[in-house]
């Protein structure tokens, strides 16, 4: 089968295409011929070899890709579902060496794969599962109750876009930043409240909600200064393994889609919350797995709003 990755750690033209066998659906599994992997940020990770990312005993070559959506081809042993062969699905992947998104056919958990929302395309569904999960995560790790002000950077993002609307759909107040252009977009995610993006944004909430809010999702990786903004015994989520200096009774919060990634309840859920228009489906650009390395060079450039997808 055809797939992209590295055999050499490197910038995106170290991208290319390989052939690999294609694998098996063992027990507990199911294989997805691959029509739509999404490109992200821990992609980027694999390909240059991130030493937290990439383990020590692993060999080449690795592939990347944490979404994928495509038809379900094979069902492995004594997986209990009523998904069934030919039937659209999406996945979240957490890769390991040979074993990512971009690829033809990938095997995953059965419990990592859900059905494509009713209506989207394979392009637009790979666009959900990896930053969908994690946004429902951080919601959950906050545990906030409806009512309460919850503040989220990086909003225009893939996370802070799910994260808005995950929070509007549990009833909470939602305060976000966005520089000059992207206030539109995050305003029509639904944010309550926007303010401009960078490093005075924690100083710019405590001005619209002196008290400070109940949680943040830190989603621009503020980091320690992003407490500013966050109440006495509030709450802050870190999606980079950011962990904190504790004050104020603040906690920080690190958030990984490890523990989510077979949570197929959640990501059933997220299907759902498409399908009743409350979650939206955002593709920047579709491209072909051969430009693989375009897509990351447009990644790592900044500024895309939306998934950047390759099709196989």
């Amino acid at each position: 089968m055809k797939a992209v990755g590295v055999t050499k750690f490197g910038g995106p033209e170290a991208l290319h295409v390989i052939n690999l066998p294609t694998p098996d659906a063992g027990p507990g599994e199911l294989r997805i011929r691959v029509h739509a992997a999404a490109v992200n940020a821990t992609d980027t990770l694999v390909r240059s070899g991130a030493p937290y990312v990439i383990p020590m005993t692993s060999r080449p070559p690795y592939v990347p890709g944490m979404d994928a959506a495509g038809v379900l081809e094979q069902i492995g042993e004594g997986v209990d579902t009523d998904l069934r062969i030919g039937e659209h699905v999406m996945a979240v992947v957490l890769p390991s060496e040979t074993h990512g998104a971009y690829a033809e056919q990938i095997v995953v958990p059965a419990e990592s794969v859900a059905r494509v929302p009713a209506g989207a395309t394979d392009a637009e569904a790979a666009s959900l599962p990896m930053n969908g999960l994690t946004a429902r995560l951080a919601l959950d790790t906050l545990d906030l109750g409806p009512g309460a002000t919850i503040a989220v950077t990086g909003a225009a993002g893939a996370v802070g876009g799910y994260v808005i609307e995950l929070a509007k759909a549990d009833g909470l107040r939602v305060v976000a930043d966005a520089a000059p252009q992207d206030e539109p977009l995050v305003k029509e995610l639904g944010a309550d409240i926007v303010l401009p993006r960078g490093p005075e944004f924690p100083k710019q909430v405590r001005a619209a909600v002196p008290d400070g809010v109940d949680g943040l999702v830190d989603g621009a990786l503020l980091d320690q200064p992003a407490a500013r903004a966050v109440r006495d015994g509030g709450r802050i989520a870190t999606v980079r393994g950011f962990e904190g200096t504790w004050e104020r009774g603040i906690t920080f919060q690190p958030v990984w889609i490890a523990q989510y990634a077979r949570q197929q309840a959640k990501l059933d859920r997220l299907r759902q919350q498409v399908e009743d228009g409350q979650v939206t489906l955002r593709v920047a650009r579709i491209l072909l797995a051969e430009q693989a390395a375009e897509a990351h060079q447009l990644l790592e450039a900044g500024g895309v709003r939306g998934r950047l997808i390759l099709t196989f």
